[in-house]
């Protein structure tokens, strides 16, 4: 075969296998986003419950697991330990993805910069994100 024509193959060989990678990416980051959409509220609702004093409300925005493993007292240890009274804002990481679990750190901020990881594993039950999981980095 003459090199100029395997050299103009292997570009468009190249080229195409670039081209559904791209697409491929495309399609899951999509995918993501729009299963996603429900996270931040979820958040939102989460720590506002909380910032009211409605614990028992945040504390069922966890999964059946989750209230297995970490009893309501536990839990408002929990949550009493990261102080949370300090922190004014949320700023989200981006989701990841990993066995039908979504993984999302978030990072509480206070107004000197100061910063809290939490790390909220979520999970789908009946079309609902619910929270299976939180972790503090700082700990």
């Amino acid at each position: 075969m003459d090199r100029g024509l395997i050299s103009t193959i292997g570009t468009k060989a190249l080229l195409a296998g670039a081209g559904v990678l791209l697409l491929y990416w495309t399609v899951t980051a999509v995918k993501l986003v729009l299963s996603t959409r429900s996270i931040n509220p979820l958040l939102k609702q989460f720590f506002t419950q909380i910032a009211n004093g409605q614990v028992d409300g945040a504390y069922l925005l966890t999964t059946k697991n989750y209230r297995t493993h970490v009893n309501r007292k536990q839990f408002i240890n929990f949550l009493a330990g990261l102080k949370l009274n300090k922190y004014r804002n949320l700023k989200s990481g981006r989701p990841r993805l990993n066995d039908g679990q979504l993984i999302l750190t978030v990072k509480l901020l206070t107004e000197a910069k100061e910063e809290l990881p939490l790390d909220f594993t979520f999970v789908k039950l009946d079309d609902q994100w619910r929270i299976d999981r939180i972790r503090s980095q700082a700990a």
